[in-house]
């Protein structure tokens, strides 16, 4: 319950940090939020060029297919880049003013969160003009957001305090982050892994969190209840250990700087 006691006694200096990630994003481009748009919508078009026009998947509506992955994958590992870096990014802050140090990777994975609702906009769109349309199913997407939300902070957490003593981390993610993608049933389908590897699906909550965007957008059919429930555990799992490891560490993060 001290997080909780925290975060309420801080949250004006919460809702200021999130207020200047969200705006303080593409600060000074000339094409500002914009962004979230055109930066998914140039990955969607080279990986449906790779994946649809040279390795000729047979998926159907391949890019609505792929659209449905890759947007809420760019919430999870944009989380996890960003993260690493906040409390590292603030090393100076830390040293002079206490606040509770939770509201630093906190405050990254709400505006990234932020970021990804405007970006869903992009998933509407093909959805819609796909010719897939929508369905009352869209409501799940509060639901499966809100576990994508609990599990980014678990990672969040983990990779924030482990950075401050291991700089090499951040140079580490980028890559491990683009293992996971592979790993993760975004360019195909889970069905196409092989049975001696779906175990990595298994572990991995983002793969039953795509899913679950996929069946409530691509399939307009509820998420798979099961599959939620297995991902809303890895995530609370993963907020109890983070949270742990975080404590640990944040003692002697200003010594760090």
């Amino acid at each position: 319950m001290n997080i909780v006691k925290d975060l309420y006694s801080y949250r004006e200096l919460l809702k200021t940090n999130i207020k200047k990630d969200v705006g303080g994003k593409y600060k000074n481009s000339f094409l500002g939020v914009i962004w979230s748009f055109i930066s998914p919508l140039l990955q969607i078009a080279v990986y449906a060029l790779v994946f649809q026009v040279i390795l000729k998947s047979d998926i159907e509506n391949y890019t609505v297919y792929l659209c449905c992955g890759l947007i809420p994958w760019q919430y999870f590992s944009s989380v996890v880049l960003r993260g690493a870096a906040s409390i590292i990014d603030n090393g100076s802050i830390i040293k002079k003013v206490y606040f509770p140090r939770e509201i630093l990777p906190i405050s990254v994975v709400t505006s990234e969160g932020v970021n990804f609702l405007i970006s869903t906009v992009i998933i509407l769109g093909f959805v819609i003009f796909g010719g897939i349309g929508l369905s009352i199913n869209i409501l799940w997407y509060f639901v499966i957001l809100a576990i994508q939300y609990i599990v980014s902070i678990g990672v969040a957490f983990i990779v924030s305090s482990l950075s401050v003593y291991f700089r090499d981390l951040l140079h580490l993610l980028g890559i491990i982050i683009q293992l996971l993608f592979y790993a993760t049933p975004i360019v195909y389908a889970s069905s196409a892994v092989p049975a001696e590897l779906q175990w990595l699906i298994k572990i991995n909550p983002m793969a039953y969190l795509i899913e679950g965007y996929r069946n409530i957008f691509y399939n307009k059919m509820p998420p798979d209840t099961h599959s939620l429930l297995i991902a809303l555990a890895m995530g609370i799992g993963l907020c109890i250990v983070g949270y742990f490891v975080f404590k640990k560490l944040e003692k002697r993060f200003a010594e760090e700087f």
